[in-house]
């Protein structure tokens, strides 16, 4: 194993532990060590690839680990997901660490985040169950998956009529945003319903059914 940021890692650790149990997570041992591996490897490329912004170990288990966690209620076992704008491998890869039963399709437009998710994959095991297409979402057919995930794409507000016509009609989508999301979301003629997330009055869970958009 790569030696390890050690004071970095061990605050995320700690925050891991101090804080799963309010997003109705109890993690493992090995699990807990594989966000760790994960965990290090993203503040290793963060620096030139920007694929978060800066912010503390706790933060980070928190606001990002955690709160993708938070999701895995919601997707089947055994389901095929494919995640839109992977960037920096968030909600995908901390719910790959947990559930190797999934089939992962990530989508990212940049060269270079793509080869971070596949490092950060190999690093915590779960590359094999994973297939990473380097490409825009809009310029390629949609894969087979039961539920399509995003929670950073560009200009969201923008790009979410595409998204939505891009995503196959039997899909439930998944996405994570605030109060201006939903208020788009509210706007359309989308069955959805929305789940707040522990430790924030402003970020959500929007569970979307595909099937229910007029085209």
């Amino acid at each position: 194993m790569k030696e390890r940021s050690t004071q970095a890692v061990t605050e995320f650790s700690r925050a891991l532990e101090a804080h799963e149990a309010d997003y109705g997570i109890e993690l493992t041992a090995p699990q807990r060590e594989a966000m760790c591996d994960y965990y290090d490897i993203l503040i290793a490329w963060n620096a030139r690839l920007h694929l978060v912004a800066p912010c503390s170990p706790t933060e980070f288990a928190t606001r990002h680990i955690l709160e993708s966690l938070f999701a895995l209620p919601f997707i089947p076992t055994g389901a095929r997901l494919c995640d839109v704008g992977s960037g920096g491998g968030l909600p995908v890869v901390p719910c790959a660490i947990m559930r190797p039963d999934l089939s992962l399709t990530l989508i990212e437009s940049n060269a270079k985040k793509s080869i971070f998710l596949r490092e950060a994959l190999t690093r915590v095991g779960r590359m094999e169950q994973s297939n990473i297409i380097n490409a825009r979402f809009e310029n390629i057919n949609a894969p087979p998956a039961e539920l399509v995930t995003c929670r950073a794409l560009d200009r969201f507000a923008e790009m979410f009529d595409k998204l939505i016509a891009w995503t196959p009609r039997e899909s439930t989508m998944l996405l994570f945003g605030g109060n201006k999301l939903g208020a788009r979301i509210a706007q359309s003629s989308l069955v959805h319903r929305e789940i707040q997330i522990p430790r924030s009055s402003e970020r959500f869970i929007f569970i979307i059914q595909r099937s229910s958009a007029k085209s």
